[in-house]
C-alpha cells in the first residue's frame, strides 16, 4: 500500500518528501525492520525511537513516522499529533480492517483475563464458531502452528497482523485479552469490538497508572472504545456485577446507552450463581436468568472460577451462542494452565500451582483451597522485580493470615536484587509461619518435603510461566516442572525408605527362622 495511502488515514497527518514508496510491513523496532518497511519513531518508558532512526534507514525502512519534525533526512516522513494511534490507524489499514468481518471479544480486568478468555474461546469453538484467541498463555490464529506469545496484547502491528491471519484460516470470532497497558497505548484503537467484558479491578499496575482511579479509567477504555463503534450495532458489554469498579461501569455504560449484561452472585446481577458445592474434582452451581433457572458444572474450584465461566457465558450468549447448551458445555471445558492446576494427581496431598501475582489474586486462591479443608495449607510465592512495590507487604499479610506456613521466595526478580523485594514481603508478616528461601527450586523442594496426607501446597505466582528473569536475563523455569520433579524426587525417596525397611524386614525374618531353626537343633541334641 503506498505511504500516502496510510496517511489518509491520520488526522493532521504531515507527509513530506518527494517518494511515495509502496509499504509492505510497519515496525516500531528498528532491529526488525527491512526493505519496505514503515519505522515508526515511538518513545516509550526507557527509549526513544528517535535515536534509532538511522539503524531503521540502514535495515532498509522506506519511510520514518514520527511526532517530532522531518530532521531533514532524504526519506519520505511523516509527522503526527499521536504515534501510538497512527500506528494502529495504519496498521489496521494495511491488513484490510480484519475485525470489520468478525465477531470480535475483548477481555480487560485485573484478575481472571486469562481464565476467562480461554474459557470463552473454548466455549465459541464447541458451539460451532472457529476462533482465534490472543492472550497472556498462547495466541491462536486458526492453523496449526501457534506464533510465540510476546504481550498479553500485542502491539498493534502484531495484533491487526494475527487478526488478519485467523479471518484467512476461516475464523469468525476472535477473543482477546485486553490489558490496560494495551488500551493506554492504544494498541487495540481500532479493533472493532462486538462485546467487552469486565472481570474485577483490584491493586495492581501502579507503578505504571499511578492510582486506582487512574487504573480504572484504562480499563473503562474499552467500554469507552466499543460505545462508540458505530460499525457494530450489535455491541455489549459484560461485566462483574459484584465488583464496585464493575458498578461504576455499569453506570458510565448506562449513561452511553450501551447495552450491559451484568453477571454475580448479588441479588440484581443479569445472571445469577446461586448453590453453589465445591470439591476437589470442581464446583457445581446454578445459574439464574431471570426467571430461567440452570444446573451447571465446571471443572475448577473455587468461587472466582465461577465468576470466570459466567462472564464466559454470557459473553458467549452475547456473541450468538444457544444458552442452554453453552451451559451444558461449561461441564467439559479444559484445565486451563497454571490456573489452580494440580500437579500431584494419585498422591495423600495435593499440590497446585497458580497465577497469582496480586493481594486479590492470592487471596481468593488460598481461600479457595482453604475450603477443601486441608490439614495444613503451606504456600510458596515471591513478587515480581520493577514492578508495583506497594503490593509486596499485601501480599505477605494475605498469605501470614490465611495460609498456615509460608515459604517467601524470589519470583522474576528482572533487576532488583531479591532481598530486598523478599525483606518488603516479609514486612506484611506478624508472627513466626514462614521463612525466607531465595532461590525458589530450592523453595519448591522444602515445601513438597514438608508435605504430609492430608496437606495442601500452593506454588504461586508463575503460573504458566516457562522462565524466571533474574539480573535481565530469563532462563528456563517451570513451576509445574519444578514441582513434577521434586514430588518424583519424594517418590523416590519414599520407595527407598519403603525398600530399606521392607528388605531390612526379610532380613529380620531370616534372623528369626535361622535362631528358630537352630533353637530346635539344639532341642533335638538334648533329647
Amino acid at each position: 500500500m503506498k505511504l500516502s495511502k496510510l496517511t489518509e488515514s491520520i488526522h493532521q497527518a504531515i507527509l513530506t518528501g518527494s517518494d511515495d514508496p509502496e509499504i509492505q510491513a510497519l515496525c516500531y523496532d528498528s532491529r526488525r525492520s527491512s526493505d519496505g518497511s514503515l519505522f515508526f519513531a515511538l518513545k516509550g518508558q526507557n527509549v526513544d525511537g528517535m535515536d534509532f532512526i538511522e539503524p531503521a534507514l540502514e535495515s532498509g525502512a522506506s519511510g520514518i513516522v514520527a511526532e517530532e519534525e522531518d530532521r531533514g533526512l532524504d526519506v519520505p516522513w511523516v509527522k503526527v499529533p499521536d504515534g501510538r494511534y497512527a500506528m494502529s490507524a495504519m496498521s489496521d489499514m494495511i491488513n484490510a480492517c480484519p475485525s470489520s468481518e468478525m465477531k470480535i471479544a475483548g477481555v480487560t480486568g485485573t484478575n481472571g483475563k486469562t481464565t476467562t478468555a480461554f474459557l470463552l474461546h473454548n466455549l465459541l469453538e464447541r458451539g460451532q464458531r472457529r476462533c482465534g484467541l490472543l492472550g497472556t498463555i498462547t495466541y491462536k490464529t486458526g492453523s496449526n502452528e501457534e506464533p510465540p506469545v510476546t504481550h498479553t496484547t500485542p502491539e498493534a502491528p502484531e495484533l491487526q497482523f494475527y487478526l488478519s491471519e485467523m479471518l484467512s484460516n476461516g475464523c469468525v470470532a476472535a477473543v482477546m485479552e485486553v490489558s490496560s497497558h494495551g488500551i493506554v497505548q492504544k494498541r487495540t484503537a481500532h479493533v472493532q469490538f462486538d462485546v467487552g467484558i469486565f472481570t474485577n479491578l483490584s491493586r495492581d499496575h501502579l507503578d505504571f497508572h499511578n492510582t486506582m482511579n487512574q487504573y480504572y479509567e484504562a480499563k473503562r477504555g474499552l467500554f469507552e472504545q466499543l460505545a462508540s463503534c458505530d460499525a457494530k450495532p450489535k455491541k455489549v458489554a459484560v461485566v462483574n456485577y459484584d465488583d464496585e469498579w464493575g458498578k461504576k461501569l455499569i453506570a458510565y455504560n448506562e449513561d452511553r446507552k450501551l447495552k450491559t449484561l451484568s453477571y454475580g452472585f448479588g441479588f440484581g446481577a443479569d445472571y445469577r450463581a446461586v448453590d453453589l458445592q465445591q470439591t476437589r474434582k470442581g464446583t457445581d452451581f446454578k445459574i439464574e436468568a431471570g426467571s430461567r433457572q440452570f444446573r451447571a458444572s465446571i471443572p475448577f474450584i473455587g468461587k472466582f472460577n465461577v465468576y470466570n465461566a459466567l462472564a464466559a457465558l454470557v459473553a458467549g450468549i452475547g456473541m450468538g451462542l444457544n444458552v442452554r447448551e453453552t451451559v451444558s458445555n461449561l461441564a467439559d471445558l479444559p484445565q486451563i494452565p497454571g490456573r489452580l492446576e494440580s500437579v500431584s494427581e494419585g498422591r495423600p496431598f495435593d499440590v497446585f500451582v497458580d497465577y497469582a501475582h496480586t493481594p486479590d489474586a492470592l487471596s481468593n486462591a488460598l481461600l479457595t483451597l482453604e475450603k477443601l479443608k486441608p490439614r495444613r495449607l503451606i504456600v510458596i510465592f515471591g513478587c515480581g522485580g520493577d514492578r508495583d512495590v506497594t503490593k509486596r507487604a499485601q501480599m505477605g499479610n494475605v498469605a501470614a493470615s490465611i495460609a498456615h506456613y509460608t515459604i517467601i521466595t524470589s519470583d522474576n526478580p528482572r533487576n532488583e536484587p531479591p532481598s530486598k523485594i523478599i525483606g518488603e514481603i516479609e514486612s506484611g508478616f506478624e508472627g513466626t509461619n514462614y521463612e525466607i528461601v531465595e532461590d525458589r527450586r530450592e523453595a519448591i523442594a522444602l515445601g513438597v518435603s514438608y508435605l504430609l496426607p492430608g496437606d495442601i501446597l500452593l506454588i504461586a505466582g508463575k503460573g504458566h510461566e516457562t522462565y524466571q528473569e533474574i539480573s535481565g536475563q530469563r532462563e528456563d523455569f517451570d513451576d509445574r516442572i519444578v514441582a513434577g520433579q521434586m514430588l518424583s524426587d519424594r517418590d523416590h525417596v519414599f520407595a527407598d525408605m519403603v525398600r530399606e525397611k521392607r528388605e531390612q524386614y526379610e532380613r529380620d525374618k531370616l534372623e528369626r527362622e535361622d535362631r528358630s531353626r537352630s533353637e530346635g537343633e539344639e532341642d533335638l541334641r538334648r533329647v
